[in-house]
């Protein structure tokens, strides 16, 4: 892609870069039985390439429809989505509806195992480690909507001596280089151990965790591979240990593996704040 400006902005930097990096075939392959082939005479459908790089350039850039259909308007948006200066800028109904067509078909978890797929292939992701963590997404508690009932897939939990009607994403993050390989959602009161063999691709030698996965090899969902485990103490346990040496060395073991998890951390800041 050509890009027109001597000085390029970071925004132009990034679309650049992230063009060579996304395998636009294997993700169109993915989409395109589901989108539709022709629309009325009045308005045809925008070639599905240029709704799939407008769908991930509101992702990456945190932009609601409005806002990516405003965003358009700037050239290296307009050129990354392939879309000509007498081409017609999608609006944020044309936008809303790509992300609907591909919420009600299943067609991210699809995705996002295309990419991770190609990465593996490229041999960018898949390394020896693996972090895993949760956290917990707040759903409506409200039983004031059509069906008069809360969400049966979220259920009450507690943290912080606080209760929560919620759910919980489960990820499993290349502990190198940040990528998130593996997200399960499941209710709130699943507890997190058990979900950690779905989160492992199988060729890491080490798994670290928060307490909350204390006891991994004891669950028969983790049909006893040996793997290295790095597991974070739980705090009653250290509290109970006498002071002294073996005290101060378990503490400053315990701040290297926390340093070791902020990476599983980072994906939770975008799903919060930007989501």
């Amino acid at each position: 892609m050509r890009w027109g400006s001597a000085e390029r902005t970071r925004r132009e930097i990034f679309l650049s870069e992230l063009e060579q990096v996304v395998r636009w075939s294997a993700l169109l392959t993915v989409i395109a039985p589901h989108y539709p082939k022709s629309g009325n005479r009045a308005r045809q459908p925008y070639p599905l390439e240029t709704m799939l790089c407008v769908h991930l350039m509101q992702q990456w850039c945190a932009l609601s429809a409005p806002a990516m259909g405003e965003a358009l308007y700037d050239t290296p948006c307009r050129q990354f989505a392939h879309l000509s200066v007498l081409t017609d800028i999608p609006d944020e109904t044309t936008i809303l509806n790509f992300r609907r067509l591909l919420e009600c078909n299943g067609l991210a978890a699809k995705i996002f195992a295309a990419m991770n797929a190609h990465l593996a292939k490229q041999q960018k992701t898949l390394r020896t480690g693996t972090i895993v963590d949760a956290t917990i997404v707040n759903a409506p508690s409200s039983t004031k909507n059509s069906s008069r009932k809360r969400d049966p897939k979220m259920h009450q939990a507690t943290k912080d001596n606080q209760w929560y009607f919620n759910m919980k994403t489960h990820i499993g993050v290349d502990a190198d280089i940040g990528l998130v390989h593996t997200v399960t959602c499941m209710p709130a009161s699943v507890a997190d151990v058990t979900q950690v063999d779905k989160l492992l691709h199988r060729k890491e030698k080490t798994v670290h965790g928060d307490a909350g996965n204390t006891g991994i090899g004891s669950h028969r969902e983790h049909d006893g591979r040996a793997v290295k485990q790095h597991i974070a103490e739980r705090r009653s346990t250290a509290k109970k240990r006498p002071k002294g040496r073996l005290k101060r060395l378990t503490k400053e073991l315990e701040m290297l593996k926390a340093r070791l998890r902020t990476r599983v951390e980072h994906p939770f800041r975008v799903l919060k704040r930007q989501f």
